[in-house]
Parts: C-alpha cells; structure tokens; sequence
C-alpha cells in the first residue's frame, strides 16, 4: 500500500512540475519584463544593430518615399539612392534614439493592447526615423528630399487579432505575476523535505529524481509554448516586417529561452544524480563484506 501510494505521490509531484515551471516562468516574463518599460526597451534597444530590422527599416522607408516620388528614368536610381542614405542612417546614433523612442511607444501599445477590449495591433512607427531620413538629405542638398513625405510607416509586430487572442492569457498571467514561481518552491521543499524525514535517505533521492523528471518536462513545455507562440503570432504578421517582428519577438522572449535551458540542466542534473547515487547505494548494500582473514572461522 505504501509503494502505491508513493507512486501516486511521484506521479502528482511530477505533473505539478510540469504545469508549475512553465506557468511560473511565463507569468514571471509578463510580470517583470513586458509589464516594465525600463526592461521592455532594454531588450529591444540592441536591436537597432540588427540586421534583420536595418533592412526592413530602410526597405520600409524606401517603399513609403517612393510613392510620392516620379523621377521618370531616373526612379531606380533614386531608390537606390534612398535605400543606400537609409541603410547607412540606420548605423547611427541618432537612429539608435529614434529607435528607442520608437519602442517606446510600442510598449504603451503593448499595455493598451493587452489590456483593453477589443484589439489593437502592436506596431513600431518610423515617422521619427523618415523625418531623420529626410532631414540627412536636404543637409546633403538632394533637391527631392523635401518631397519625401513623413507619416506614420509602421513595422507590425503583433496583429489586433493576435492581440485579441492573447489577452485573456496575458491578464492571467498578470494577475500570477511571481506567485507560481513561489508556490514551486514551497512544494519542493515540502515535498523533498517530507520524504527525507518519513522516508530517509532512499526516499529523499527518489523525490530528488522526479523532482528533476518534473524540471526537465516543464522546460520541455515551457519551449513548445515558446516556440507556438511565436509561430502563431509570425503568422499572422504582414510579410514585409516578418523579420524584424521575428528579431523583436526572438529579443522579448531571450529570457525565456535562457529559462528553458537553465531549468532543463538543473532538472538533469537532479535527475541524473539521484539515480547514479541510488544505483552505487544499491550496488554497495549488495556487496557481500569480505572475511577479515586474521580471524579464523567459526
């Protein structure tokens, strides 16, 4: 009766692992990193020496100038004039600022899309880079720059219908905040600690290695969340700003990459331990103890 029910125990320690590390790291990342400017920008900021979003950001600016542009033969030079001044602006301090301006006012988007009732996209608007853009060459003397129109050009980073999808599980994840990540280390510590004093040393290692199957499962789950997710939302983004909404949502999500892997080598290693020290317990209670040969037989 004892053997099933630790069984049973094991089995409902594991399958609370396995919910409880991806809840708590999902509900942690809201918590601390989308929940807080200073954090959202401080992942973001790097971005402007991506390449991925150095294109797109000049590619964006490009498209958007050229259509109130009629150079005749000459509009691909022009393009390429244009594209080259973009790009090049795009390794600049002054662009590094606009682009941290920018994102910040992504993140508001990002709260008020989360949080309101019906949905709204989260995008990065350019207007602040095109107006530095534009700027750059009427300095340079480039008699079609004051043409060059400066409004909202935006990179999609999550659609109104994403936004919509996700907020319920946004607003829970809130409302979590640290707590799951609390109550994984109240249950493990009860639990390891109840083993050892009722079970001893064998019983403690066997609470050890499910709690390490436990952490591998849930950084296990914790990566597919990750990875859907991610797919989901690149899916429904404009193919244009695909690869700089993937870069932003690769650069949101660091921390929970780094989670998986740092979870997932603990677990291991609690894991791996525990069954090495049973098995070389075992092996050593087994090993009949040799006759002292001073000692003559009885």
């Amino acid at each position: 009766m004892r053997t099933y029910l630790s069984a049973a125990l094991s089995a409902v320690l594991f399958l609370l692992l396995a919910v409880l590390v991806p809840l708590s790291a999902l509900s942690a990342w809201v918590d601390l990193e989308i929940d807080d400017t200073d954090r959202y920008l401080a992942a973001v900021s790097p971005l402007a020496s991506d390449p991925a979003v150095r294109n797109t950001v000049a590619d964006r600016i490009t498209d958007e100038a050229m259509k109130q542009i009629d150079l005749g033969p000459l509009q691909d030079t022009v393009r390429d004039l244009l594209h080259g001044t973009a790009l090049s602006f795009t390794t600049t301090d002054a662009f590094r600022t606009a682009w941290d301006t920018a994102n910040r006012t992504a993140h508001e988007a990002v709260a008020s899309a989360l949080d309101g009732e019906t949905g709204e996209a989260v995008t990065i608007d350019l207007a602040p880079v095109i107006e530095q853009v534009k700027q750059e060459l009427v300095r340079d003397g480039v008699t079609f720059a004051a043409r060059i129109p400066v409004r909202h050009t935006e990179i999609t980073v999550l659609t109104a219908e994403q936004a919509d999808s996700l907020r319920g599980s946004f607003r829970w994840l809130r409302y979590c905040s640290v707590w799951p990540a609390v109550g994984t280390l109240v249950l493990l510590v009860l639990m390891v600690g109840i083993a050892a004093v009722r079970g001893g040393r064998r019983a403690a290692l066997t609470a050890a290695a499910v709690v390490g199957a436990g952490f591998v499962a849930g950084a296990v789950v914790l990566w597919v969340l990750v990875a859907v997710g991610r797919n989901r939302v690149l899916d429904e983004v404009p193919h244009t700003d695909r690869d700089a909404a993937a870069a932003v949502l690769d650069a949101l999500t660091a921390s929970l990459r780094t989670t998986v892997w740092v979870v997932l080598a603990v677990g291991a290693v609690l894991l791996v331990g525990a069954v090495v020290v049973r098995l070389l317990t075992r092996r050593r209670a087994a090993r009949p103890e040799r006759a002292d040969p001073g000692v003559p037989p009885g």
